[in-house]
């Protein structure tokens, strides 16, 4: 396996791939066992680790705390399809609906946001850390014989609370007055994690306030 060696890269060199090139380049040639040119994204065992434990065993490092991976689907029944995503200090909650992502108007991959809450549930305590899961849609494995539909692609981010979401309105802010595309460009990253973070305050509430009702 060819790993690419961090002390050479570039100065300010950055791996920032959007939601398209994730599913229709990397996931893609992962499930067609093509090569990936420098491994870039290691193959890890993702549920088997604590979300603090992931950010060590990336190939390269980062400055956004984003972390890619990629795991094989691990199934929580024999016979189901549910995926076991509990690790030993917690596990992953899905939250949110799912996202198609398309390519020239085609939808290529389907992306699932989980919120890391630690002890279990229900009455696990939600984290920081957030995990996007990518799927390829079922019609590229139809239209790619030989593909195999055993790979997620991971994308892994820690937060630092509510103090960092002020900040993050205070820039979405910012950007109101430039033009869309460019405002687009700017908060388009962190969009579902501000959505994730919003819907599972909520959630908090409405259990907060059954408990007395």
């Amino acid at each position: 396996m060819e790993i690419m060696n961090v002390f050479s890269l570039p100065r300010g060199f950055g791996f920032y791939p959007t939601d398209e090139e994730l599913v229709s380049h990397y996931l893609k040639k992962k499930s067609l066992g093509q090569k990936i040119d420098h491994e870039i994204i290691p193959e890890v065992d993702i549920y088997k680790f604590e979300p603090w434990d992931l950010p060590a065993k990336c190939h390269v490092p980062t400055r956004d705390s984003k972390w890619h991976f990629f795991t094989t689907r691990d199934r929580k029944y024999p016979n189901g399809f549910r995926s076991n995503r509990a690790t030993e200090a917690g596990y992953w909650k899905s939250t949110g609906k799912d996202r198609r992502i398309k390519s020239k108007h085609r939808v290529v991959g389907t992306k699932k946001t989980l919120v890391f809450h630690k002890g279990r549930p229900p009455l696990g305590k939600r984290t920081d850390w957030i995990m996007h899961e990518y799927y390829l849609d079922e019609k590229e494995y139809k239209a790619a014989p030989g593909m195999k539909n055993s790979f997620v692609l991971c994308r892994v981010t820690k937060r630092d609370g509510l103090v960092q979401e002020a900040e993050m309105s205070s820039k979405i802010g910012d950007c109101a007055d430039q033009p869309k595309g460019v405002t687009d460009l700017v908060v388009q990253g962190d969009v579902d994690d501000v959505e994730a973070w919003i819907k599972e305050l909520y959630e908090t509430k409405l259990l907060h306030y059954s408990c007395y009702y």
